[in-house]
């Protein structure tokens, strides 16, 4: 039985730039959340959160309608001579990040509020400028929910099915990743090959959970 690898380096290869790109956009983001007291906040976590509670098709849905050649977005790109955003990698990797973004932003606001003040008031008297104290404080102190959002931004990535479905298809050697594969084999009745891509992602999917349960443990002990 000769499984395809090219999903799982689709999807490792997706998930990887996912990543990148969130921690990217979670430090700003999770940073101001959480040393902000404006009243937008509750809009900017509720929108942050949303990804959590609606459906990956509604979500690859507007997705999709934003990003077609019709759309706001497709439209704008295609003026200024942009390449086409859907069923592409590129409109994987916007979907896989907005998709993703909860997962990444609040483990990373939650280790920056557990910070609390004081550390940074005590590198302010010490004649430490703003982004002193961020960089040599707050990013060392965060280091576990960095860990967290990565990798479970990481593994959800490998997971989506919805998302990436709506916005990338279902393209051999180019938007079929992993979850996708799986459900081509089950529709084809190759359940040889469907078991073990699902195997494959049981396995890493319990990994991931412990691995992050073992680094939380080990942070409480210390």
């Amino acid at each position: 039985m000769i499984v395809d690898l090219a999903p799982v380096w689709l999807s490792l290869k997706l998930a990887t730039v996912t990543t990148v790109l969130l921690l990217g956009i979670g430090t700003p983001v999770g940073w101001w959340l959480a040393r902000s007291t404006s009243r937008w906040k509750p809009l900017i976590e509720a929108l942050v959160a949303l990804p959590l509670v609606l459906p990956p098709t509604v979500l690859g849905f507007y997705l999709l309608s934003a990003l077609g050649p019709s759309g706001l977005v497709g439209s704008l790109w295609s003026a200024v001579g942009g390449f086409p955003l859907v069923f592409t990698f590129t409109g994987l990797v916007i979907g896989s990040v907005i998709f993703s973004l909860p997962f990444a932003i609040q483990p990373i606001q939650t280790a920056f509020e557990s910070i609390g003040p004081r550390p940074l008031e005590v590198a302010a008297t010490l004649r430490a400028r703003p982004l002193d104290r961020f960089a040599t404080v707050a990013l060392p102190l965060a280091r576990r929910g960095y860990i967290t959002a990565a990798t479970l931004a990481f593994a959800h990535t490998i997971g989506e099915f919805g998302v990436v479905l709506m916005i990338g298809g279902n393209i051999a050697g180019r938007t079929e990743v992993l979850s996708i594969a799986v459900y081509n084999a089950v529709e084809r009745l190759d359940y040889v090959q469907a078991h073990l891509l699902a195997a494959g992602m049981l396995g890493f999917a319990f990994l991931v959970l412990v691995f992050v349960f073992v680094i939380n443990r080990r942070w409480h002990l210390r």
